[in-house]
């Protein structure tokens, strides 16, 4: 029998993040300040102690699961995982965020295992400031990789951007110019203050986005998600097929709405991406922990998150950078 996550605000958790590792083939400036040392082989979860984590997870309610990384398709064998966790009772949803430098060679084997849908982040239009923002131009390899998910049936394709100020501003009105003339289902973040405050920018607010796009197109009509269970709020321009989203982590924090639990590469259980709060998942599975107390171990760690993050504007100082958490 089906039981339910509720934390202590009495919000319903449904939804896990899962990274599967925290290796990446970019570096992008919003994502890391500085290089750690990567996690080894052995701190890593492997595939069947993830399994085991979301078959508790799903006895308790859990029906979406995003893969994430670092990139989570240097993993190998990811197509592998997804079979493994479509098997999984109760499990719904299956989606992948990733920067979709591989996308094009696993598209098709992932779909058929059993992914629905993937998220990809491209933040540019332009080789050069490709190179600047991510550590290397892969803007072609990203660019076919969104082809091969949309040639494999992997709806709907999403695309975030995180909008930066005198870095890609410039380029807002060109990604809406896509749910135009391309379907294409994009969203629009606001940068967080994650890397120190050496690296922080005045922040490109959603409302200054929104004017921008209503600018350059026309109004902005409410509409429903094509797909999925987080935070975005969208929107579809006249005569577009796809929507414009928009998440506001700085100027509308969705902690009210907040459904999710993340695992980390090294089986840490985190319970909000903006705080340091963690539960020690991989130790319970390799001294073993059965479905019971696992399953013990995520109502308790649900009632010990937060109702709500304060970043107020300024650095956070978390202990993980955003590649080790996985988003």
């Amino acid at each position: 029998m089906v039981s339910t996550i509720l934390d202590s605000y009495r919000r319903r958790i449904d939804y896990m993040r899962i990274s599967v590792t925290d290796r990446c083939d970019l570096r992008c400036s919003y994502c890391t300040a500085s290089r750690f040392e990567n996690l080894s082989h052995d701190d890593i979860l492997r595939y069947e102690e993830i399994e085991r984590v979301v078959r508790a997870a799903a006895e308790l309610g859990v029906k979406g699961i995003r893969l994430t990384g670092g990139e989570p398709l240097v993993r190998p064998h990811l197509d592998a995982l997804v079979r493994i966790i479509s098997d999984i009772p109760g499990i719904e949803d299956i989606s992948l965020t990733t920067n979709a430098t591989h996308l094009a060679k696993y598209a098709s084997a992932l779909k058929t295992a059993g992914l629905k849908r993937v998220n990809i982040s491209l933040d540019t239009f332009k080789p050069e400031r490709f190179q600047r923002i991510c550590g290397r131009n892969a803007l072609g390899q990203t660019l076919d990789g969104i082809s091969a998910a949309q040639e494999a049936g992997l709806y709907p394709v999403k695309t975030n951007t995180v909008v930066m100020r005198g870095v890609n501003d410039d380029e807002i009105a060109d990604f809406a110019q896509k749910s135009l003339s391309d379907g294409w289902h994009v969203r629009y973040i606001e940068e967080m203050p994650l890397t120190g405050p050496e690296n922080t920018r005045e922040m490109v607010s959603i409302a200054e986005i929104k004017a921008v796009i209503e600018n350059a197109f026309g109004s902005l009509e409410p509409c429903g998600p094509a797909a999925g269970l987080g935070p975005a709020k969208y929107y579809r321009l006249k005569g577009a097929s796809g929507t414009v989203g928009f998440i506001a982590p700085m100027t509308h924090a969705f902690c009210e709405d907040c459904n999710r639990l993340r695992l980390t590469a090294d089986g840490k259980l985190r319970l909000c991406l903006l705080r340091d709060d963690e539960v020690d998942l991989r130790s319970a599975i390799r001294r073993g922990a059965d479905l019971a107390e696992l399953k013990d171990l995520l109502l308790k760690a649900a009632q010990l998150k937060k109702e709500r993050y304060d970043l107020a504007g300024k650095a956070s100082g978390l202990e993980r950078q955003m590649w080790q958490i996985g988003g």
